[in-house]
């Protein structure tokens, strides 16, 4: 269970155990039409990550004195939504009539929703990858499956929070490093806040606070491909960076106890994952030479985003929870301690 923040978004970067045990296959079908998949396979599950990873950065608008401080411990989960489990994969994108090959669905559809990587086929599918110089030389794949009925993709943070003077906060958040088993992955993010009411002569006597937040995160991830590709070859892995900015105005009341908060903000990020290594494909109709690096794949995100919350402050104690409206709706709890 402490590595699921880390298997989430890693899943941004490499196929599940299936799709790693038939990446030989996948392959076999040409580089491009990989390629092809992987990107609309894995883009839902990146944008998903990067929308979670974008929630709790505040939780007032309120922006602390000088010298004052925050310590947080944050959980965030985005919600999967049905219309990111399934893509509709048209056939006719993967046959280049260059190629010696072709490729057709074994139930002879010309196009069909399959799984995305946070998703599951109902039932097996199947696609007949066959030579044209000769027929009788096939290769049945059976497409991967994704998350299945998991409906939120988790990420946690350890954050900080320090007061600066003329109404700055800046922020850090961290997700601790960690190398175990065939992943290695590190993630931390940045940011500052400014409170504009706290520029206005009459601070002191306004029932809300207004600011701004300008935010960076940013993660690097290796997954070692080598045991579970099912592949011959050599130094196999996939090396993921992913980056993401968030610019947020910010809106809070400034109550004693309980206190509400909302604003709205603009999302953008990329995601890119390298399948690094030499692979030799021994499971295709292809021609069984090495493939070195054979292919990357990306996603990008661009969106607004709404976000309501309210949080509870009993002395050093305080307590947030959050909900954001955009491509990906995310939740968030948080447990803060803190001096101000």
């Amino acid at each position: 269970m402490k590595k699921l923040p880390y298997v989430i978004m890693l899943y941004l970067i490499a196929f599940t155990s299936n799709a790693q045990n038939d990446l030989d296959a996948l392959l076999g079908a040409g580089v491009e039409n990989a390629e092809r998949f992987a990107n609309d396979f894995l883009r839902p599950g990146a944008n998903g990550a990067m929308h979670s990873m974008n929630a709790n950065w505040f939780n007032t608008a309120d922006v602390k004195p000088l010298g004052g401080f925050e310590i947080s411990i944050i959980a965030n989960a985005s919600v999967i939504k049905n219309e990111h489990k399934s893509f509709l994969m048209n056939i006719a994108d993967y046959n280049n009539p260059s190629d010696d090959f072709a490729v057709e669905f074994a139930e002879g559809a010309d196009a069909q929703r399959v799984s995305t990587a946070l998703g599951e086929n109902n039932n097996d599918i199947d696609i007949i990858v066959s030579s044209k110089s000769n027929p009788l030389l096939t290769d049945r794949i059976t497409l991967p499956n994704g998350l299945g009925d998991l409906g939120f993709l988790p990420t946690a943070f350890i954050q900080g929070a320090l007061g600066l003077s003329k109404g700055l906060e800046i922020k850090a958040r961290l997700l601790p490093k960690l190398n175990a088993d065939d992943i290695e992955g590190s993630m931390f993010g940045v940011g500052l806040q400014a409170e504009f009411t706290k520029w206005l002569p009459a601070d002191k006597i306004l029932p809300v606070a207004l600011s701004g937040l300008v935010a960076y995160t940013n993660l690097d991830a290796r997954y070692d491909l080598t045991k579970s590709s099912g592949i011959n070859g050599d130094n196999q892995r996939v090396e993921n960076t992913t980056k993401t900015w968030l610019f947020q105005f910010i809106a809070s009341t400034k109550l004693p106890i309980i206190n509400f908060y909302g604003g709205l903000g603009y999302i953008s990020g990329d995601s890119k994952s390298n399948v690094l290594g030499t692979y030799v494909v021994t499971n295709g109709i292809i021609d069984s030479e090495p493939i070195v690096d054979p292919f990357s794949v990306s996603s990008k995100v661009s969106s607004v985003r709404g976000t309501i919350g309210t949080k509870l402050k009993l002395g050093f104690f305080r307590l947030n929870a959050e909900y954001h409206l955009s491509n990906f709706n995310a939740l968030s709890l948080g447990i803060n301690f803190g001096f101000r």
